[in-house]
C-alpha cells in the first residue's frame, strides 16, 4: 500500500479491479479545505485515460512492476514472439498489447513490462525512435527541401509513414514509434 501524495509518474496502482500507470499529477491546495492529489492515468489494459482526484493520506494499492529487455523473434498468428535476453526464455506477447508494433523488425529490442507479483504481462513498448529502411516511395527532385510538403513511403516492416518530398527509395530514416512521424534521415 502507497499513500496518495507518493504517486509519481510510472507509479502503477490497482483501482476497481483494473491497472493505471500514473502519466500525470499535480499536488493542489485549495484556499480552503485539504490539499488532493489530481492525478492522469493511464489504463494498462484498454489504454483510457482518466481524471482521477484523491485526497493526501488515502491509502491506495501499489503494484510492483518490472521492465525488461527482450528481443523480438517472429510473429506467430495473432502474438508476436519475444525472448528474454538473459535466460533465453521466449514468451508470447499478444499483438494488442504491443505499442509501435507496426515499426518493429525481427532482432529488435522492447521492453516488456510485468505484473511482478503474477507474472502477466502488462504491455510491451518499442523504444521511442527506430531506425527503418525505405523499400517504396516516389522518386524526389533535387530542391524539394523548401516547404512541408509530404509524402507517403513505405517502410521494411511493411508499414506507410509520411516524409518530405526529397527523401528517396533506399535511404535510412529515423520513424516515431509512438505516432509513426517522421524524424529525420540518417545517413
Amino acid at each position: 500500500m502507497i499513500k496518495s501524495q507518493d504517486i509519481k509518474k510510472g507509479t502503477c496502482i490497482r483501482m476497481d479491479g483494473k491497472l493505471y500507470f500514473c502519466i500525470d499529477f499535480l499536488h493542489m491546495k485549495p484556499g480552503k479545505g485539504n490539499t488532493i492529489m489530481r492525478t492522469t492515468l493511464k489504463d494498462v489494459v484498454s489504454g483510457r485515460v482518466i481524471e482521477k482526484r484523491f485526497n493526501i493520506g488515502e491509502a491506495l494499492e501499489d503494484v510492483r512492476v518490472e521492465r525488461r529487455p527482450y528481443q523480438y523473434l517472429y510473429k506467430d498468428g495473432d502474438n508476436f514472439i519475444f525472448m528474454n535476453q538473459e535466460t533465453y526464455d521466449q514468451i508470447p506477447v499478444q499483438a494488442s498489447l504491443v505499442t509501435g508494433a507496426d515499426f518493429m523488425k525481427e532482432g529488435d529490442v522492447v521492453d516488456v513490462v510485468s505484473d511482478a507479483s503474477t507474472d502477466t504481462i502488462l504491455y510491451a513498448e518499442m523504444p521511442v525512435k527506430t531506425v527503418l529502411k525505405i523499400t517504396y516511395t516516389e522518386p524526389g527532385l533535387k530542391g524539394d527541401t523548401a516547404t512541408n510538403a509530404t509524402k507517403p513511403a513505405t517502410v521494411e516492416t511493411g508499414a506507410t509513414v509520411r516524409v518530405p518530398l526529397f527523401i528517396n527509395e533506399g535511404e535510412m530514416i529515423e520513424v516515431d514509434t509512438r505516432d509513426g512521424s517522421y524524424v529525420n534521415r540518417v545517413k
